[in-house]
């Protein structure tokens, strides 16, 4: 990974088949931001098999094609939800990764929660081996989890090198768990995700303008908006402090936690608030301030595929 690298672009959203989001943007829609982002130095992007059953990566390997490989650092995931019964999951779900990524190695390649930490962790080491993946990361793994991995691994000569878990001001479980503090003192890059909740931290929704209806992100959060009008009030007053906007700000606490925060593209403008965001620098009183606000606010965002980190 390019050591400059402050943020990572998520492509969640793309391909959406399943009205997670409520869009249905086809390929054409995200060359123009994939164009951006590259402009922008933007290289690292995030996807998985998991998003739209490989829409999203079909998308953004149609996109990457006619930009140097090495210029662009990959993430991609193993699922084990979708795992077939041939004798390497891991292996099969990989290969036809990078058909669709039309690449043949992946930077970061993650097992993308803790189904079974036993089963599926020494089926990446080979991928490793062979060159085929640079780097092991876990996602949605609780800290004894993370433990029982890296010491797999390093029985096998290898490391963990990264952990990709929900982390924003409305979850926080990950940072009181003490797994950021873990990644610090382990070399352990920590990947945040879902940092702006979906879109619940930008101010663009609000109880007058909720999420899309029918969508899966209306169910989770419209009725939370109203709780979180003060905090996004909060973010709102630092952010114009800095020249930012309210999901700038949010961005900006991630990256203050020592995280790097997976941000969701789907637009031009998206690209280049994040862009943007790698040059602020919040104080800790203003950390400490938007935290206090947050856990008064006492939302639960936790998804329907994770667990609550503190309870290990």
């Amino acid at each position: 990974m390019n050591k400059e690298s402050k943020i990572v672009l998520g492509a969640w959203a793309w391909g959406d088949n399943n009205s997670y989001f409520g869009n249905n943007y086809d390929q054409s829609h995200f060359q123009e931001v994939y164009d951006q982002a590259v402009k922008s130095g933007l290289t690292f992007w995030d996807t998985a098999f998991a998003y739209g059953a490989g829409n999203s990566e079909r998308i953004l390997g149609n996109l990457m094609e006619h930009t140097p490989r090495e210029e662009l650092t990959i993430s991609t995931k193993f699922t084990p939800q979708m795992a077939d019964n041939s004798e390497n999951p891991v292996e099969q779900m990989f290969e036809g990764s990078l058909k669709r990524l039309k690449t043949d190695y992946i930077d970061y390649y993650w097992i993308h929660n803790d189904a079974d930490v036993e089963k599926w962790t020494p089926m990446v080491i080979n991928l490793v081996k062979s060159g085929k993946v640079k780097h092991i990361g876990v996602s949605n793994h609780t800290l004894s989890e993370i433990k029982r991995v890296q010491k797999i691994l390093v029985e096998a000569g290898l490391k963990l090198d990264a952990v990709q878990n929900h982390l924003s001001l409305l979850d926080r479980t990950s940072e009181q768990a003490g797994i950021l503090d873990y990644c610090r003192q382990n070399n352990i890059e920590f990947f945040a995700y879902m940092v702006l909740e979906q879109g619940a931290l930008t101010g663009r929704y609000n109880q007058d303008n909720p999420f899309p209806a029918g969508s899966v992100r209306a169910q989770v959060y419209n009725n939370k908006l109203p709780q979180l009008i003060e905090l996004l009030n909060n973010l709102q007053a630092i952010g114009d402090k800095h020249g930012i906007s309210i999901a700038q700000t949010a961005m900006a606490w991630a990256m203050a936690k020592g995280a790097l925060p997976i941000i969701g593209v789907t637009k031009v403008n998206q690209v280049k608030d994040a862009k943007a965001v790698t040059q602020v620098q919040l104080t800790s009183s203003e950390i400490n301030q938007l935290e206090e606000v947050a856990d008064k606010a006492n939302v639960n965002t936790i998804g329907s595929w994770e667990q609550d980190m503190r309870e290990d």
